[in-house]
């Protein structure tokens, strides 16, 4: 049903605190009501292993948190737990707030590559909608960028402040995608997570039978296409090849992150930030009830460096 648990240790801003308002929900989003189910106990919640509802329930959220009222996308393509990628802008918000004063810089001054947009546009979506940050997003996928562009296209709060790119070449991350003399203060990434197509099979089958669903279902219940679940190498692989291609643009952003669900990938992250000549590095921890995840950080920009992108960026933001 409601896995209220996984939300007990929400970043504070956080919208998606407690136990979702399935009241509310329907009333924002009526075509949820056909997914809402009561237990025993008459708490209301919706099966998570079933796709449609998951894509439901995500279309209601958006709908009621953050004005979006138009937003769809095409059957096995990854729908993402919004509560958990709201969690990480929030703490991305905290991380610019700590490089400038412990103030949040806001405003369609603040820019923000996302590496992997996907169908769902999921991130820009929520980064504007709460901090009116301007993004650009990327996906190797042509029927990705595609829907993402249409569902900005359709909600008339998005026009303007997110931009969808295709990365042509799968081998590459930023180039291809960033402009000559283009500048971010933030990138965000959730990389594939999987090494290969069949530990990306095998981890949806221990899903489902945690969820107490028949394992041999082939439907993933938040989806995902291959370049979405996996590559080669992993997300420790993925995140490498970031950080190895990020000190070539070294002045390009200001924090460089990406999110590692594995703690054992940070050995490898590390090994290859210490290579590149990192300025400045910072692990933040994140936390859904019994999940615990990560995202690294890094900067190439010395502390004069960081003042003079202050002064020039974010005093205006």
């Amino acid at each position: 049903m409601t896995p209220s648990s996984e939300k007990a240790l929400l970043h504070p801003r956080n919208r998606h605190q407690g136990r979702y308002d399935f009241a509310q929900l329907v009333a924002a989003s009526p075509e949820l009501a056909a997914f809402v189910r009561s237990n025993e106990h008459q708490d209301q919640g919706i099966d998570f292993a079933d796709p449609a509802a998951v894509k439901a329930l995500n279309r209601a959220l958006l709908k009621q948190y953050y004005g979006v009222g138009l937003w769809d996308i095409p059957a096995g393509y990854l729908c993402p737990p919004i509560p958990g990628r709201a969690d990480y802008l929030h703490y991305l918000a905290d991380l610019l707030a700590d490089s400038n004063g412990g103030e949040v810089p806001r405003g369609k001054g603040v820019r923000v590559l996302d590496v992997g947009v996907g169908a769902n546009c999921i991130y820009p979506i929520i980064g504007h909608r709460e901090y009116g940050w301007r993004f650009v997003g990327s996906d190797i996928d042509p029927v990705a960028i595609r829907v993402a562009k249409q569902i900005v296209a359709a909600n008339p709060g998005l026009t303007g402040a997110i931009d969808c790119r295709l990365q042509s070449n799968p081998a590459d991350i930023f180039r291809g995608v960033l402009k000559p003399g283009e500048l971010f203060d933030l990138t965000l990434c959730n990389p594939p997570f999987h090494a290969s197509a069949a530990e990306a099979a095998g981890a949806n089958t221990r899903k489902r039978q945690q969820l107490g669903t028949d394992p041999t279902r082939p439907a993933l219940n938040f989806g995902g296409q291959a370049g979405e679940l996996w590559c080669t190498g992993g997300e420790e692989g993925f995140v490498r090849r970031m950080v190895a291609e990020s000190a070539r643009i070294p002045g390009s952003c200001f924090w460089f992150t990406a999110l590692l669900s594995k703690k054992d990938s940070l050995y490898g992250v590390e090994k290859e930030l210490k290579k590149a000549g990192a300025y400045a590095v910072r692990v933040v921890p994140m936390a859904q009830g019994h999940k615990a995840s990560r995202f690294v950080a890094w900067t190439f920009l010395n502390e004069a460096q960081q003042q003079e992108w202050r002064t020039r960026r974010w005093a205006k933001a």
